[in-house]
């Protein structure tokens, strides 16, 4: 993968997730779907409370573990999924999973290897890792948009 679709940021802190995560929003276009992997509390869920704040979301913002989708009413609109307690990928179609692709929206999609077979592919990854009190963000453009995305972060 060349340089220009892999992007390394490090973050110090959750306020700091927080502001990489309006950042993001930022420098988001629509439609576009973000894989977000990492492990429990590694800061997922509040990089999409900074992308919502970048967005102008001002209320709750919850991890939806058990409704799996949460919709937000920003422009363009956010679909904040967390397929952490899933069961099965084929759970994602009785959810109508395919609709929620539909459009000129953005899709946060936590723990997406396990709607692996049924999600559509991402436009970009990003892999949050610990790293000593901070956090380590390896993000991976797979489309042009993407690409976009990461030059933009890089020259913000």
């Amino acid at each position: 993968m060349s340089e220009q679709n892999v992007s390394e940021y490090s973050v110090a802190s959750g306020d700091a997730m927080m502001t990489f995560g309006e950042r993001l929003a930022r420098c988001s276009p629509a439609p576009l779907t973000v894989y977000l992997y990492g492990e429990l509390g590694a800061g997922k869920t509040t990089l999409v409370r900074g992308f919502l704040g970048g967005l102008q979301f001002t209320g709750a913002v919850k991890s939806p573990t058990y409704t799996l989708v949460e919709p937000y009413p920003t422009e363009p609109p956010v679909y904040h999924f967390d397929l952490y307690r899933l069961g099965d990928p084929e759970e994602l179609e009785f959810l109508g999973i395919r609709d929620y692709f539909e459009g000129d929206t953005v899709r946060l999609i936590e723990w997406p290897e396990r709607g692996a077979g049924v999600l559509p592919a991402p436009d970009v990854e990003i892999l949050i890792e610990y790293a000593g009190t901070g956090r380590h963000l390896t993000l991976r453009a797979y489309t042009e948009a993407a690409r976009r995305l990461i030059t933009c972060l890089n020259y913000q």
